[in-house]
This record gives structure tokens, sequence and C-alpha cells, in this order.
């Protein structure tokens, strides 16, 4: 007679087994999803540049101007990392029709809280569509001056003469009031000199002339002003208006100021100072 014996497991070790044959298999699975959102985000990453330097050559070859070009490689970057973005969460193992689904929802609140970025987005529409300045123009606007250096799609990027950087809301720009000092081919300065009461004016003016005539960068067409401005309390003012190009404008407008100051001590032509006549009454 054969005794064949049944050795029967703890309930608790086949517990621990299904756990760790469970955990074993997420582990598989998790591993495998993280491993293909890494390749999907390098990948993507990888044919980012991939187009943005497609779009950039494109631009290039039809001339785009580079107010448009740093606009529209602004709103490509954000909309392709977007796009990776949810092909990552996809890949990861979430639904990414319920992931559209609360973006989309999620999108009225944020769009009611960045009501004034939406602003700005339509206003850097309206910039590039109506040009009131592009990059590399010199402008003033909401209290600030600067050379335009970018236009992205929520800001405009000034540079100002001591280098420092400005940026500016579209929507303010679109809706204000800006001011383009290189629009225009041409600029007109405009000096004010004050000297003595007694001087001639007419030899004063003649001066003028001389050293107007004398600075090349000036225009003769529109020709050149020098008039009597005003009777001051303490000078007698002589208003001086040129044309010169606009890149010109600040040159000129310093080598003058420095030109005349030397000429007129040359020629003796006094610059006046505040005086004070005081009349002393009869005892």
């Amino acid at each position: 007679m054969q005794i064949t014996e049944t050795i029967v497991a703890p309930e608790g070790l086949d517990k621990l087994s299904v756990f760790t044959q469970q955990l074993f298999d997420f582990g598989i699975t998790a591993g495998g999803r993280i491993l293909g959102a890494i390749i999907v985000f390098v990948v993507g990453r990888f044919l980012i540049s991939i187009v943005k330097r497609f779009i950039n050559r494109l631009m290039e070859k039809r001339k785009v101007e580079i107010s448009v070009k740093t606009f529209v490689q602004s709103l490509v970057s954000i909309l392709l990392n977007v796009l990776l973005v949810v092909a990552v969460i996809g890949k990861l193992g979430v639904e990414t029709t319920s992931f559209a689904a609360l973006l989309a929802s999620a999108g009225v609140a944020i769009g009611m809280a960045l009501s004034g970025n939406l602003q700005n987005f339509a206003g850097g529409l309206v910039v590039l569509l109506f040009k009131p300045y592009k990059v590399g123009d010199f402008i003033e606007s909401q209290n600030y001056s600067g050379t335009v250096r970018e236009i992205q799609i929520f800001h405009t990027i000034l540079t100002t003469p001591d280098n420092k950087v400005i940026y500016i809301p579209n929507g303010a720009l679109s809706s204000g009031v800006v001011i383009n000092y290189s629009h225009q081919v041409n600029r007109r300065i405009e000096w004010v000199f004050g000297v003595e009461y007694g001087e001639d004016y007419e030899r004063v003016a003649a001066v003028v002339r001389g050293i107007i005539t004398n600075e090349k960068r000036i225009l003769s067409d529109p020709e050149p002003t020098v008039a009597l401005h005003a009777l001051a309390a303490s000078s007698v003012n002589v208003v001086v208006r040129v044309w010169v190009k606009s890149e010109d404008y600040w040159d000129v407008y310093f080598h003058i100021n420095k030109t005349v100051y030397a000429t007129f001590n040359e020629q003796g032509i006094a610059f006046p100072f505040p005086q004070l006549t005081v009349h002393q009454a009869p005892n």
C-alpha cells in the first residue's frame, strides 16, 4: 500500500506570490510606458527642431519681415511643445481624449484668468497686420523708448540706448500711442540758441548759417531755417531747424551743439545768463 502526502502551501505565501507577480507585471508595463514616453519626448524634440529650422528657412527664402518671423517662431514653438506634451502624456497611458476634454474645460477658466494675455496675443496680430513698427525701429510708448528687438506673441521686446531690455505687452502697444522715430526717411532737428541782448541778430544768423552749410549731413531740401524765436527774459533766442537722414539725427544734433559753442566763443558772441534788475525806490 502506497501513501501519497500532499503538502499545502500556507495561504499567506500564495498571496505574496500573487502580489509579487502583479508588482512585476506592473513594473514591466510602467517601465515600458516610461521608456516609450522618453523616446517620444526625445524624438519629438528632434522633430520640433527640424520643423522650426524648416519654417525659418522657408521664411528666409520668401524674405518675410523679421517682425513676422519672430512672431511666427514664438507661436510655432509654443504649439509644437504643447502637442509634444500631449503625446508624452498619452504614451504614459493617460487617455488623451479625457485629457483633451479636461484641457478644453479648463481652457475656459484659464482664458478668463489670462484674458490680458489673450488681448496681448490679439494685439500682436494687429501689430503685424497694420505695422505701426517693425524690428529695428526706434519707438516710444508707455513712457518707454528703445529699439524693437523682437515681436513675440504676447510682448514686444525693446532694447534701450543704455542696453536695458523692456517687455511691453502687445495689447498696450496696439491700443495705445506709439511714436515711431524710424518710420520716416528724414527727420527735422530743432535748436534754440540764446544770445545776449545787444548782439547783432543778423551777424548771429550769418554765423549759424555758415555752421549749417559746412555740415554735409544736413539736407538742402527742405531748406534750413534760421529765425528770431523769442525775446526772452534774459536772452534773444534764435531757432534753427534743419532736416537730416533719420540715422544721422543724434550725431548731427550733438555735433552742431559743440560747433555752435566753439564758434560763438571764437566770434565773441556772448551766451546769456539769468539776470535780475532791481530798482531801489526813492525815499
